[in-house]
């Protein structure tokens, strides 16, 4: 889903100098970095990409050059076996301290996500060498333990599709929304096809009358207004709701005081076709677009036979 890294510049459009602003985006290789670049690129930004760390404050320097017409700057930076980047943060630290306005979003993602991706396009881990995939991420991860503190947004594309990435770096660079490093999944399950295994936290609503038992409603799913109406219309479901939303409203912030950056809320029935997808829905509806985190919504088994 997300491409490679391949050298290549974009056109630039717009003039601010010294003011510009100047975003660098690295992160783990197969995380996003060359597909967060394009989105920018389409946002406005003059772009660069795979730039050594030994050429970026000659880079910043030209760039801010009197005349200059370049306003928004994205900065790819990845690791390569050829070069230092442990002196990232260093340089982009000086670049900060002499009044450039620098950002850092870093890309990420699961070490299995990680390999996956690889291993599907067959690419090389330009930490691998020879070896391993999976010892040329945990080598990567390593190098860049330090510039992923220092970051100022973290996306974590594990669960992301490549429509939800762009919604959230246009939050971030485009709305300029105030954004805190935690995307939050709303998850519908059936309890009869497993719990999921990256949940953090899971909620077990077969408390509530099951509408599988009701023939109009029994073919139906979640998403259909019968079956949220019938499920919805029991005092318990409402009390349940309002009970969740009040927890969540007190956990997040503690969770992003603490860094996390992603959230998955788990929500089983049954068969994951009824209950779980309608109340997925409902705690969606009422979350999103409340607290300056990201969302998204997603049911696992309700196409499952």
């Amino acid at each position: 889903m997300f491409p490679g890294n391949n050298f290549q510049t974009y056109p630039f459009r717009v003039t601010m100098g010294m003011n510009m602003r100047f975003v660098v985006v690295t992160g783990m290789s197969g995380g996003g970095k060359s597909t967060a670049l394009k989105m920018l690129e389409d946002a406005g930004f003059y772009c660069v990409d795979n730039l050594p760390v030994s050429l970026v404050e000659k880079f910043a320097e030209l760039i801010s050059m009197p005349g200059s017409e370049v306003g928004k700057v994205a900065l790819g930076l990845d690791v390569r076996s050829d070069q230092s980047f442990e002196d990232a943060t260093r340089v982009l630290e000086k670049l900060k301290s002499t009044g450039y306005q620098l950002e850092i979003l870093f890309m990420d993602a699961d070490e299995n996500v990680l390999i996956k991706r690889y291993k599907e396009t067959r690419r090389i881990h330009p930490l691998a060498m020879e070896g391993r995939v999976e010892d040329g991420v945990r080598a990567e991860r390593k190098v860049l333990e330090n510039i992923r503190r220092h970051a100022d947004y973290v996306i974590d594309t594990s669960l992301l599709l490549t429509r939800e990435l762009k919604e959230e770096i246009d939050r971030i660079f485009v709305e300029n929304s105030e954004y805190n490093s935690l995307m939050v999944t709303v998850l519908s399950f059936g309890f009869k096809h497993g719990i999921p295994s990256d949940a953090d936290l899971v909620m077990d609503v077969r408390f509530l009358p099951n509408p599988f038992y009701i023939e109009e409603l029994k073919y139906k799913t979640g998403n259909d207004r019968e079956v949220q109406e019938y499920v919805m219309g029991f005092e318990e479901a409402e009390a349940f709701m309002a009970k969740l939303t009040d927890m969540l409203h007190f956990l997040i912030p503690n969770y992003v005081k603490e860094g996390k950056y992603r959230l998955v809320i788990a929500i089983g029935c049954t068969g994951g076709k009824h209950r779980s997808v309608t109340l997925a829905n409902e705690l969606y509806r009422r979350m999103k677009d409340k607290g300056k985190y990201g969302m998204k919504l997603y049911h696992r088994d309700v196409s499952r036979q």
